[in-house]
């Protein structure tokens, strides 16, 4: 029997669109469908999830949405009783939605509800003897698992970066809209404002073509026996400006701040890669002053293309970690490269027609 499937999203701060994380999840979504001959529906709330759903209505799903004023932001009660609703409407056996902020603190209350079963972090849905799986990492990346799971309905939440995003031309969407009642109650919690740093401040930035790791070598003594921290907190974060990288840290070097050791004034315990921190996903990955041990690797699993900066011609980078290495010192080359950037940046200005 071809197993109901139900697509969920929520319209991104925007209004318009969908998170880049949904398109992913819906491409995948549809890949399953087809390879199952399941049928599919899509959900969607928002306070006007009417353009959002314009941007996926080519896909030829038919589309169920919860729309009104108590929907515009992430609220777990709110949230919970729209997908909830769209769920009972669709009485589907595979729930599939995008792992973002908003999805991942509710989605487990909505399983409880329906009295189905949830996996998140999901990197990977495939059909294996017939029967739909999913996949994830556990241990730090170091092990994959395969699940199954006979619960109905059965709620995969997928990561983002795992599958291309789908891209289809606009339409007019037909959205059958549920009415879902809010108690007062519900409405306890209210939305204040977004705080958010600055563009040049922000230095996590997951959807960046590179990953840009300092270890702990920038704060160490150089050549002249001497800690250069100022030059190197310039030198880092002109790049990160310049380049539009995301900034990444070894933990031996977000660590020595709770060591009363000298650190870059803006690296925290976010940043860091691997060894119980994130493990990232880029296109290309720069490490510098890092020497590339075993756990800090496992964190760039994901990572298409490895460089390395590092005097030590014996560093872990050296034993086959990493597709290029320089022998250098991470000072001297980031210094160039950053004027490198500048003059480009000048040709490119130079180039724009007045």
């Amino acid at each position: 029997m071809a197993p109901k499937i139900l697509f969920l999203a929520h319209v991104d701060e925007s209004g318009n669109t969908l998170p880049k994380a949904a398109y992913e999840c819906l491409g995948a979504t549809l890949e399953l469908a087809e390879r199952v001959l399941g049928t599919l529906t899509i959900g969607i709330i928002g306070e006007d999830i009417q353009s959002a759903a314009n941007t996926i209505a080519s896909a030829g799903v038919p589309i169920v949405g919860v729309a009104g004023y108590e929907f515009a932001h992430p609220r777990y009660a709110t949230d919970a009783a729209a997908l909830e609703a769209i769920c009972r409407e669709a009485i589907p056996d595979i729930v599939i939605a995008p792992a973002t902020s908003r999805f991942l603190r509710v989605m487990a209350g909505v399983a409880q509800r329906l009295k189905g079963q949830i996996d998140v972090h999901i990197t990977a849905i495939d059909v294996i003897d017939g029967q739909i799986s999913g996949k994830r990492w556990f241990y730090r990346q170091r092990l994959e698992a395969v699940i199954r799971r006979h619960a109905s309905p059965w709620f995969l939440v997928v990561d983002a970066g795992c599958y291309d995003a789908w891209a289809g031309a606009s339409a007019v969407a037909d959205i059958k809209k549920i009415e879902v009642p809010i108690s007062s109650d519900a409405k306890r919690t209210a939305f204040a404002a977004i705080r958010s740093p600055k563009s040049d401040a922000q230095t996590i930035r997951p959807d960046a073509t590179l990953l840009f790791v300092a270890g702990a070598g920038w704060c160490k003594k150089q050549a002249d026996g001497k800690t250069h921290l100022p030059e190197a907190e310039t030198t880092i974060l002109h790049f990160l400006r310049s380049s539009g990288a995301s900034l990444g840290g070894s933990k031996s070097l977000v660590d020595q701040s709770g060591e009363n050791q000298a650190v870059l004034g803006f690296m925290t315990h976010l940043n860091q890669v691997g060894q119980t921190g994130s493990t990232p996903r880029h296109p290309k990955g720069l490490s510098t002053c890092c020497h590339g041990e075993e756990p800090h690797v496992v964190g760039w699993r994901f990572i298409n293309e490895r460089r390395a900066i590092n005097l030590d011609p014996n560093c872990g980078w050296a034993r086959g970690k990493a597709d290029v290495l320089y022998i250098a010192d991470a000072f001297q080359v980031m210094a160039k490269l950053n004027l490198l950037l500048t003059e480009q940046s000048k040709e490119d200005l130079a180039a724009v027609p007045a």
